[in-house]
């Protein structure tokens, strides 16, 4: 009789560790994303998951570091805030083991207004701000080279950096600076570039923008933002059922009616 209570005993906690660790699919799912677009989108997609038999949680992270460290560490389930090429570096550089499951929508860059009124008016020496994180400089430079501001060396497209700036008609002085604070600065500079999602949070409107990229450019078509787990994930029920709900008509008609503009899905 003891034996059996032991072996009793043994179960119930080994069932309960498996359930305290969420198993290898369990019916929740956590997924780390910048508040804006990324989690309200993810808000969107809660009614549907529950449909499915999973639980949606969303932790907001408003940094490029955490929901990475975070997804590859197994804190969370996944995250969705990063395009692909940020992704490829973060791997090369941390060695971290990511994959992308899924593309689920893109965020024109836009060169937004700062102390210059337009594009025209830029004066020589204008300091305009840009991301300090490789891949989204180079995104930031294409768009400036894109209105004629500035030519890059041959070849540099998407690893550009300012290095490779070999024409400066205006003697622009490109300031780097951490991608979130480029909103906060506009009362300072000239223009800043600007990704979509900081655009956003910061109440800017892609319509206010002096130039936008370009929906079929490479920049555009390369840096769709992705749904990332952790690899050997990929084919875990609960990931499969987000990737079906972020894919769906309804968040295509949410991200379309929402966004004006600034969010484009790309599925």
């Amino acid at each position: 009789m003891k034996k059996i209570l032991s072996l009793v005993i043994a179960g119930i906690l080994c069932l309960t560790a498996l359930a305290s660790c969420g198993g290898s699919d369990d019916k929740t799912i956590t997924v780390a994303a910048s508040s804006a677009p990324h989690a309200e989108i993810l808000e969107q997609c809660k009614a549907a998951m529950t449909e499915k038999g999973y639980t949606l949680e969303i932790r907001v992270m408003d940094d490029y570091v955490t929901p990475n460290v975070a997804t590859d560490d197994g804190d969370v389930d996944a995250n969705y805030f990063q395009h692909q090429p940020y992704l490829d570096q973060f791997n090369a550089e941390k060695g971290t083991k990511l994959a992308t499951v899924a593309k689920v929508h893109y965020e024109p860059y836009g060169i937004y207004a700062g102390t210059c009124a337009s594009l025209a008016d830029l004066a020589d020496g204008a300091v305009v701000a840009v991301p300090n994180d490789a891949t989204n400089e180079a995104r930031a430079l294409l768009l400036l080279e894109a209105n004629g501001l500035l030519k890059l060396a041959e070849g540099a497209g998407l690893t550009a950096t300012k290095n490779d700036i070999v024409e400066n008609p205006k003697n622009l002085d490109i300031r780097e600076m951490e991608a979130a604070l480029l909103p906060t600065v506009l009362d300072e500079v000239a223009f800043a570039v600007i990704n979509g999602n900081y655009a956003i949070s910061s109440g800017l409107k892609v319509a206010d923008a002096l130039a936008v990229e370009d929906a079929a450019s490479e920049a555009a078509q390369t840096y769709a933002n992705v749904l990332v787990v952790k690899e050997g994930n990929e084919s875990l029920d609960k990931v499969k059922a987000l990737v079906e709900v972020l894919h769906s008509d309804a968040i295509r008609t949410y991200i379309t009616d929402t966004y004006a503009g600034a969010v484009v899905p790309i599925f």
